[in-house]
């Protein structure tokens, strides 16, 4: 994984400055992303284009996901131990 630039690019970006999101954005990138079908991958690289407050409400049930791949997304984060 630490050969690949676009991964490399995308663990820069999951660190938010806040240690649980970085912890539940960081294990999704390293146990999950690879793995993920396509249309997963875009909407997890779309999530971290949005500020954390927003991701935030997204993972606490405030906010509600605009598209099923990003809900899977979220659902996949707050699955991971």
């Amino acid at each position: 994984m630490t050969g690949d630039p676009e991964l490399s690019r995308l663990r820069w970006r999951c660190r938010r400055g806040m240690r649980e999101l970085d912890m539940l954005l960081l294990n999704y990138l390293d146990n999950s992303y690879v793995d993920a079908e396509p249309a997963e991958q875009q909407a997890f690289r779309r999530l971290l284009t949005t500020p954390d407050p927003d991701i935030l409400a997204l993972l606490m049930g405030r906010a509600l996901a605009d598209d099923e791949h990003l809900i899977y997304v979220i659902k996949r984060l707050l699955e991971r131990p």
